[in-house]
């Protein structure tokens, strides 16, 4: 897969942390950014598992009680403000 240089708009406070984020774990910031965009469209999940690896699912399905979007936003929030903090 080749590479794109693009532009991005960006509060410049949060810029100097995630870039003083990515120092700390030893990335470059384009290395940590293509990883965080991949977990948040759930690439390359599948080399995760090991191919001979088949795990059966054994459950029954329920339906929630309520919307479950409410709380995807709020762990969403949680995991940005964690970041935000770092």
């Amino acid at each position: 897969m080749g590479k794109i240089k693009t532009s991005i708009y960006i509060d410049e406070e949060l810029w100097r942390e995630f870039k003083r984020h990515a120092a700390e774990q030893g990335l470059d910031v384009s290395e940590l950014l293509e990883e965080l965009i991949k977990e948040e469209l759930m690439i390359e999940l599948d080399t995760l598992i090991p191919e001979e690896t088949n795990p059966e699912l054994d459950f029954e399905p329920i339906k929630p009680r309520e919307p479950v979007s409410g709380l995807v936003r709020e762990m969403r929030d949680e995991r940005e403000n964690s970041l935000s903090r770092q």
